[in-house]
């Protein structure tokens, strides 16, 4: 059983790097089937607002603590083992040990050509991995025919991991969406990094990732786009754990 605490209602559980890849591994072996949430402070503050995508967070089989705000406040909590688990860290790990294991895997998502890209970094890097299947979806609600295409393409394909690069809330409404109707183990929202593991969007230095500054880095590499969303983000995740702290805010009490 993974240990798990809360913030802000938001379940994260008390996992790093290595608990997390044995998690996947667990669930392909033993043919049981969920899914993989990344959380961080984006997160938290966006399910404040939005119930459904809370619940989402909080039925997945396993939450990762895709930030350092999460990481601090879980060790604050006497999870000492916890760090941060993000998307590229444990797409690297995972696609490294495939070839030797025999996943196979499906690229859902990202922009125009990027899963394609993405296989074929993939291949190159990783000789032997099996990438079994990818799919572009567009930008808007699938209509029934696409969808039962998409189950299809996935299921027929055969994939141990669908990894899924929507982003939030997109990629976790999917997930949740598509969770019994898809027979792959693991499905996992990692984001942007299908951009990352290409090469469309600078990756910060471990360093910065460490300091729990990434998102100022993020937002100085895409200010046009990320700008609005942090400064929103970072003070209202502050205040809300201050508020939560003092008993003046309670998410179970929210309408």
């Amino acid at each position: 059983m993974l240990r798990e605490f809360k913030i802000l209602g938001v379940k994260i559980n008390a996992v790093n790097l290595s608990t997390t890849i044995e998690t996947m591994e667990y669930w392909i072996q033993t043919g049981l089937q969920d899914y993989v949430v990344l959380t961080g402070a984006h997160g938290i503050v966006e399910m404040q607002s939005d119930r459904e995508l809370m619940m989402i967070n909080n039925k997945a089989g396993l939450v990762t603590p895709d930030g350092m705000p999460e990481v601090w406040l879980g060790r604050l909590k006497g999870h000492k083992s916890i760090a941060k688990v993000y998307a590229p860290d444990i797409m690297n790990l995972f696609f490294s040990i495939s070839p030797s294991k025999g996943y196979r895997h499906f690229l859902y998502g990202g922009k125009p050509g990027i899963a394609q890209k993405l296989a074929d970094v993939l291949r190159e890097r990783f000789r032997g991995i099996q990438i079994v299947g990818l799919y572009c979806p567009p930008f808007r609600a699938l209509t029934a025919d696409e969808e039962s295409h998409v189950v299809n393409l996935i299921n027929e394909s055969k994939p141990d991991v669908v990894w899924c690069g929507l982003g939030c809330p997109k990629q976790e409404k999917w997930m949740h969406q598509f969770r019994d109707k898809l027979d792959a183990p693991v499905l996992i929202g990692v984001g942007a990094g299908f951009d990352f593991l290409t090469g469309e969007k600078p990756h910060a230095p471990r360093w910065i990732i460490n300091s729990g500054f990434e998102w100022l880095y993020r937002m100085m590499s895409e200010p046009k786009r990320l700008w609005r969303r942090y400064l929103y983000v970072v003070p209202l995740f502050i205040i809300l754990l201050i508020a939560e702290f003092l008993h003046l805010y309670s998410p179970d009490k929210k309408d």
